[in-house]
């Protein structure tokens, strides 16, 4: 194991903890969940290839999903809701993303991931199934989340 995989175990915990502390009256964690998406995306963008197997199904529990995501969705009110950027016909409605539904998903997938590290699992397949997941699931919610907290931070509406 390489210091980058070491890092980004590290910064997974990171992320994890943030979301589990996430609270309404607690507005640093939303900045310092701005500062740790970025550093999350790097180390994940920068794995070299490990395979080409293919990710594991999403964890089944959707009640702990939706409680998460609903948690959040309170927790972040009217911060939650953004528009997407993206060209469409002009006959089709504007899309809407929620930045509780991109943390949720992210949080799922890397906890997943750090629950089998815990139980001394192969650390590569860890990593292969986050490389899988951010390439065909979750990475597109760290992007939508990256740029939704990018400019809420633009118009100082962080805190």
């Amino acid at each position: 194991m390489g210091s980058s995989h070491q890092a980004l175990f590290e910064v997974a915990e990171e992320y994890c903890g943030l979301i589990e502390s996430a609270q309404a009256d607690d507005d640093d964690w939303l900045a310092s969940l701005t500062r740790l998406l970025p550093r999350l995306h790097a180390l994940v963008a920068a794995l070299d290839p490990i395979s080409s197997l293919p990710a594991p199904g999403l964890d089944a529990d959707l009640d702990s999903r939706f409680e998460l995501y609903s948690h959040l969705h309170q927790t972040l009110g009217e911060r939650d809701s953004y528009w997407m950027e993206y060209d469409s016909p002009r006959s089709s409605p504007p899309a809407t993303g929620s930045l509780a539904d991109d943390l949720t998903d992210i949080y799922y997938d890397l906890k997943l991931g750090l629950e089998r590290l815990n139980a001394e699992a192969d650390p590569w397949c860890t990593l292969r199934d986050w490389q899988a997941g951010f390439s065909i699931h979750w990475g597109q919610h760290l992007v939508d989340a990256e740029r939704h907290l990018y400019s809420l931070s633009a118009r100082n509406l962080l805190a």
